[in-house]
């Protein structure tokens, strides 16, 4: 599933993608923070408590037509000290979504809130902005993915597959996502990226418990966890960014 038409950018994670070589890289931007999840008490910006992930990006370049190069790919690297627990959530595989969108996927594999995405889309010559969402699903083998979805001025489509694996400390959780190239229209440049907001993180009560995707550390080192982020670009550009977020108030 992919699709694209003039009824109709991203991650995006996360997430919008466009096409051509870009000579030098773009600047960007990352911030993050820890936030409570709906319906869980005691959840958020709490050193050990269950929690949801919120990250902002910004890209700023232009180096494509005007504006930054198409995104292909991105790199987030949690705090060491967070843990993850796919265990007791459903999943949904990409094929399915490819094929036939979200719908048929089980509630339990929803793995955060919408968020969204803003960039270009081309109609020849002319750049026109489009906003899409991007809703995070829980993946087969513990991993993530991004369903990117925009109506206007461009009918967006695609699904950003995303892999969970582990980094060196001072960083510990790892996704890289892979971002799909954004066509508007045939022979059209590719879509670009200036803005992705994306939230993590879900949990559920199981009797007592709460079972949580997403955990903050139990310490906070001097300075804040430090976050980072590497992002791809159509052309072989990589752009990096770090950012400590404050340790929780006791």
């Amino acid at each position: 599933m992919r699709r694209a038409s003039t009824c109709l950018a991203l991650l995006g994670l996360a997430v919008l993608g466009l096409s051509a070589t870009a000579s030098a890289a773009p600047t960007i931007t990352l911030k993050g923070e820890a936030v409570p999840i709906p319906g869980i008490p005691h959840s958020g910006d709490i050193l050990g408590a269950p929690t949801a992930f919120k990250a902002e990006y910004t890209i700023s370049g232009t180096e494509y037509g005007g504006f930054p190069p198409p995104l292909t790919g991105v790199k987030f690297y949690g705090p060491s000290g967070a843990k993850l627990h796919p265990q007791g959530f459903g999943t949904c595989a990409p094929t399915v979504i490819e094929k036939s969108g979200p719908g048929p996927c089980p509630k339990t594999s929803i793995a955060g809130p919408k968020g969204s995405a803003s960039g270009v889309v081309s109609f020849g010559t002319e750049r026109v902005s489009e906003t899409v969402s991007v809703q995070p699903f829980f993946a087969p083998g513990g991993n993530l993915e991004f369903y990117v979805q925009g109506t206007s001025p461009v009918s967006i489509e695609i699904l950003s597959k995303g892999k969970v694996v582990s980094a060196t400390p001072p960083f510990g959780p790892t996704v890289e996502a892979e971002v799909p190239l954004i066509e508007s229209v045939p022979g059209a440049l590719d879509a670009s990226a200036k803005e992705i907001n994306v939230t993590v993180g879900a949990a559920h009560k199981q009797g007592k418990k709460t079972i949580s995707y997403l955990t903050v550390p139990k310490k906070c080192p001097k300075g804040g966890f430090p976050l980072k982020t590497v992002m791809s670009f159509l052309g072989g550009a990589t752009a990096e960014a770090t950012y400590k977020a404050p340790c929780p108030k006791k």
